[in-house]
């Protein structure tokens, strides 16, 4: 669809409809002025798209009267165009003369079909304005008519997720349990091999057993699942493995597909690297499909930059543009690994900037079980909002980051952990409070030095705030300092967004100096900012963090 643009500004080819060619697509040029030729096309277009089942564009070319809307004016750009266009017939007038000169129809009946059709427009919008579907939203078309909009009182609890052993332990198996009459590549069976001893020897299981977990028992439950995005089907850090490939061969195994009888159908679907669309697609599908759980994954968080347009204009705007709802799941790799400013942060601190009025939901877990519980609790609600998780990358592997198999039987999903080592709240000097993956490595300070004295909280969700659970904490260490500590930048993150939000707490930050780019790009300089990240974390009673409140900076450059 143009607008007031020579083609030649607006592209680099002839046809708007040359970028089929990059996909050997079948191309139909039709005069709009040709009503006839048009319904041809059209009719030509649909016969192919049934027969082939391939795509085939049409391009029809035309005009716009009054440029780029009623009230623009596209004579100060195209004065000659627009010239020849105010000479020009219409294409009803074309082709009413058409008919007339053909002797298919008379004047005097034209004329009567033309004042019946605008009388019909006029009768439907009046019906439209005395709808009241016309002023308010309704959420009763088709899959709809059982979910509501969000209240924050229901941001208060948390539904019960956990799935009973009897149930989720014959999910778990077939997981694990390979064709014996098909070969797989050894390594996977090795992954296999180590799955199984999660499940029946170690109950120690990890991020990829817990997310699977999630996807089947929801799967057994009638829900559907569908994944995309690029390398989802093995996972960007091969450790989702949900289509198998059969040695030597393009055959494929899915273990999701085969959970119970009745089960709903899962998809998934490695993408090309076109965030900005394959994110509008999946967000377009989950208004369309609320019994689906829907999941879109960034390569890496960052990965999430192309997809900006999406997020800003539809996905957080959503709710409040439209009454639209969405349970649309966002799964952006994040953590500060040393691999340098593209594949460090999801930019945790846009999305935190976009939540207002409970539109989305943002989470940075830190074990299986919680992950687990967190994709449950998208779709046992009777309501939808868009989930935005900063998903790990070396937790995936971590030897802390496991949960055993009843953490999964019960429960629901826990906003904000309280730190379990401390036997005495009193002696507390120091809350640490944090998300995601620098927990680990404040616990193994903590654990090396023994510090009973600053204990250790993990904010899993960071919008909506656990405000009420956050108020039971500052009373119970009601003597301590609290501090935020993060990997990212100080204007990154999430502390803009607590500094802004919890003021109560008088927080104060630990955390890289603020900068224009998300992480350095070199490993060495990383691991020395995050070894003093660490430190500085547990050294108690520094003038900023004790005194004013303000922000207790690490700097960058040394």
């Amino acid at each position: 669809v143009g607008f007031t643009t020579n083609f030649i500004e607006a592209r680099s080819s002839i046809y708007c409809t040359d970028v089929a060619k990059v996909t050997q697509s079948p191309i139909f040029h039709v005069n709009g002025d040709d009503a006839e030729a048009v319904a041809f096309a059209c009719n030509l277009a649909m016969d192919f798209r049934l027969a082939f089942h391939k795509d085939v564009y049409i391009d029809l070319l035309c005009y716009r009267r009054h440029g780029h809307n009623e009230g623009d004016e596209p004579r100060f750009t195209q004065p000659s165009l627009y010239a020849a266009i105010d000479s020009h017939p219409n294409p009803r007038e074309i082709y009413f003369r058409k008919l007339v000169e053909q002797g298919d129809v008379d004047e005097s009946h034209a004329k009567e079909l033309e004042k019946g059709f605008k009388k019909l427009l006029q009768e439907r919008l009046n019906e439209v304005k005395e709808s009241r579907r016309a002023v308010e939203y309704s959420f009763e078309q088709s899959g709809w008519k059982s979910f509501r909009v969000p209240e924050p009182k229901d941001f208060d609890k948390n539904p019960v997720t956990g799935v009973g052993e009897k149930h989720l332990r014959p999910l778990a198996e077939k997981l694990v349990t390979l064709p014996e009459n098909l070969s797989f590549y050894d390594k996977f069976v090795r992954i296999n091999e180590q799955r199984r001893d999660m499940l029946f020897k170690t109950d120690k299981l990890d991020w990829a057993m817990g997310e699977l977990l999630a996807y089947a028992s929801l799967l057994s439950e009638g829900y559907r699942v569908r994944m995309s995005g690029q390398d989802v089907e093995r996972g960007t850090f091969a450790h989702r493995h949900a289509i198998v490939k059969v040695n030597n061969s393009e055959e494929e195994f899915i273990s999701l597909a085969n959970i119970a009888p009745g089960q709903g159908k899962f998809e998934i679907y490695n993408s090309h690297l076109s965030e900005y669309a394959v994110l509008g697609f999946e967000f377009g599908y989950s208004w369309s499909a609320p019994e689906t759980l829907v999941l879109w994954e960034a390569q890496f968080g960052d990965f999430v930059n192309g997809a900006q347009i999406i997020i800003d204009q539809y996905i957080t705007s959503a709710l409040t543009k439209w009454k639209r709802l969405s349970g649309l799941v966002m799964l952006l790799p994040h953590g500060f690994e040393g691999q340098g400013p593209e594949h460090s942060s999801g930019r945790m601190e846009r999305f935190l900037e976009l939540a207002s009025g409970f539109n989305i939901q943002v989470a940075n877990c830190t074990s299986p079980a919680n992950f687990f519980h967190l994709l449950r609790r998208q779709m046992v609600r009777d309501f939808r909002v868009p989930l935005v998780v900063f998903s790990p990358k070396s937790l995936l592997r971590h030897p802390e980051a496991v949960s055993s198999f009843k953490e999964f039987t019960s429960g629901t999903f826990t906003e904000l952990f309280d730190d379990a080592s401390i036997t005495n709240a009193s002696k507390v000097k120091r809350v640490v409070l944090c998300t995601g993956k620098i927990y680990y490595e404040l616990l193994a300070k903590q654990k090396a030095e023994q510090r009973m004295d600053v204990a250790i909280l993990r904010l899993e969700q960071i919008y909506p705030i656990p405000r009420k659970t956050i108020r039971e904490l500052k009373k119970k260490y009601g003597g301590a300092e609290w501090v935020w500590v993060q990997e990212e930048p100080e204007n990154m993150g999430a502390w803009p967004f607590l500094l802004r939000k919890l003021k109560e707490v008088n927080l104060a930050c630990i955390s890289r100096l603020e900068s224009a780019s998300p992480a350095v790009g070199y490993k060495k300089l990383h691991e020395e900012q995050q070894k003093k990240i660490i430190s500085k974390a547990f050294e108690l009673n520094s003038e900023e963090a004790g005194k004013s409140g303000g922000p207790d900076k690490i700097l960058a450059s040394k």
